[in-house]
């Protein structure tokens, strides 16, 4: 059985999820956090604990750290500073919620029950990668998801990277990469950009940037000691292969958020992004059920910004609660 209601349950623990719990822990709101499961499951996945940080090195961006710090790192010191308040973790993952009842029931893949009179989602969301077994062994060390993220490395600086994608987000990242690189390769399967006109029109505008249409990366090429070195693509259209040299990759064919849990309970976008229904708060189309970080945002996708969400988003949960008169 359930036990008694929790005041709010945060799910997840990025940024978004621990900037989140530190807000309503120092309210007195004793929140309750389901960090997520150590299985392998979520390790291919890239959803165990700490969210994406953790599978990050280097993390240049985030206020306060002038000397960069190790996205580990920093998980660790936001989740150690949530329960310093009084933040209480359960290393877990929801896999089921019912927010049509009140209190709101959520149950955990090991069968732990619990209920809430306000749920914080924060479980992120995941880049997709090729899936190739050599693009495993190079992450972090020359394969990266996150342009703004890493581009600005020096592994990367006046040297070639290679970008694979052909929508906006795919452009936009090479565009941010030409500022570093020496010259940016974008990859694409088919013979022509899936990006808006007016993006096209700046890639191809741009002297550092060349297009290899109709092909597909097949094998990141690398040692430990240098990391990333090129990549081996194959045309679509005939067997042909090639090597580009480069220093990394960056992918961008998108995210998935991870919503699967939430799906008939709360409203999604077409991407599965949940859809935050008044501007500049996090209230969901629940009342009582706030979203934070990137399950909520399809474009901006930092740290900082998931942190701030997840302020806003305990700042939302303990004004509700008060005006309903649950605290």
């Amino acid at each position: 059985m359930a036990e008694g209601p929790e005041k709010v349950v945060i799910i997840g623990s990025g940024p978004a999820g621990w900037t989140a719990a530190i807000y309503a822990a120092r309210a007195n709101l004793d929140p309750l956090v389901f960090e997520g499961a150590i299985t392998e499951e979520n390790r291919i996945k890239g959803t165990l604990p700490l969210g994406q940080l953790a599978l990050t090195t280097e993390v240049e961006n985030y206020p306060g750290f002038p000397e960069g710090i190790q996205g580990p790192e920093l998980m660790e010191r936001c989740r150690a500073q949530a329960v310093r308040f009084g933040t209480r973790v359960i290393t877990d993952d929801i896999v089921a919620v019912d927010f049509s009842r009140r209190p709101f029931w959520l149950k955990s893949r090991e069968g732990k029950e619990v209920t809430a009179h306000a749920v914080i989602v924060a479980t992120g969301a995941r880049a997709n990668y090729l899936g190739l077994e050599s693009e495993e062994r190079f992450r972090n060390r020359g394969v990266s998801a996150c342009a703004v993220c890493d581009g600005a490395l020096p592994r990367f600086r006046n040297r070639p990277v290679v970008v694979v994608g052909g929508g906006d987000s795919a452009v936009e990242e090479a565009l941010y990469l030409a500022k570093f690189a020496s010259k940016v390769i974008v990859v694409h399967r088919r013979d022509k950009l899936r990006a808006s006109k007016i993006m096209q029109q700046r890639l191809f505008a741009n002297p550092k940037v060349e297009v290899k249409w109709n092909r597909i990366v097949v094998e990141v090429l690398g040692n430990d000691e240098q990391g990333v070195t090129g990549v081996r693509l194959k045309s679509t259209v005939d067997d042909t292969e090639e090597i580009v040299e480069c220093s990394g990759m960056f992918l961008a064919i998108g995210h998935t958020p991870n919503t699967d849990f939430l799906r008939g309970q709360l409203e999604l976008d077409e991407k599965g992004y949940i859809v935050w229904k008044e501007p500049f708060r996090t209230v969901t189309s629940v009342e009582g059920v706030f979203a934070a970080g990137d399950v909520a945002d399809s474009y901006y996708r930092q740290a900082v910004t998931a942190a701030g969400t997840g302020c806003m988003a305990a700042l939302d949960a303990e004004r509700w609660l008060s005006e309903q008169g649950l605290v």
